[in-house]
């Protein structure tokens, strides 16, 4: 069963929310724990956070036809700030796609091929709830390597972000 549109922009309007949260609590950390290899997927905070902007960026180039090769890679960005000025353009572009989208559009099936040329052809909405699925994962993971620098997490649950929106949580 095909996820809505109006289910689609609520997982972004969620994945909007909680990666703002996240990064409003990794731009208090100090560059040098931000750059500190903790041994992760993608070594340090700046990684992580840069393999979620890559790889969000990836997919929306996906879904306007392109095949990207690679993902940007952390040395494009010589500090937090160039990170989070990348995230608010990505995030301009998500908005101007969604407010595109069609009922009819996240049924098409896009042909494209991954980073290491194999070729796949899936409907848009599986694509867009993977973005999502994806970002949380990973969001997951700088939680825990905020909680290794000794900084304060913060929640960014997708119940939370309900919550929030129905007026019966207060953030944190």
């Amino acid at each position: 069963m095909a996820l809505s549109l109006a289910d689609l922009r609520t997982l972004f309007a969620f994945n909007s929310w909680a990666r703002g949260r996240m990064l409003d609590a990794v731009g208090a950390l100090p560059e040098g724990a931000y750059r500190k290899d903790l041994g992760n997927s993608f070594g340090s905070v700046h990684g992580t956070v840069v393999h979620i902007l890559g790889a969000e960026e990836l997919w929306l180039k996906r879904w306007h036809g392109e095949s990207p090769t690679s993902l940007v890679s952390p040395d494009t960005f010589a500090s937090f700030a160039e990170v989070r000025r990348r995230w608010d353009q990505l995030e301009s572009e998500y908005q101007r796609f969604l407010a595109a989208l069609t009922e009819e559009a996240v049924l098409r099936v896009i042909r494209h091929r991954d980073t290491r040329g194999n070729a796949y052809a899936t409907p848009l909405w599986q694509m867009m709830q993977h973005v999502v699925n994806h970002s949380t994962y990973h969001r997951g993971q700088v939680t825990t390597m905020l909680r290794q620098l000794g900084a304060r997490p913060v929640a960014t649950d997708l119940i939370t972000y309900y919550r929030l929106q129905a007026g019966q949580e207060k953030p944190v």
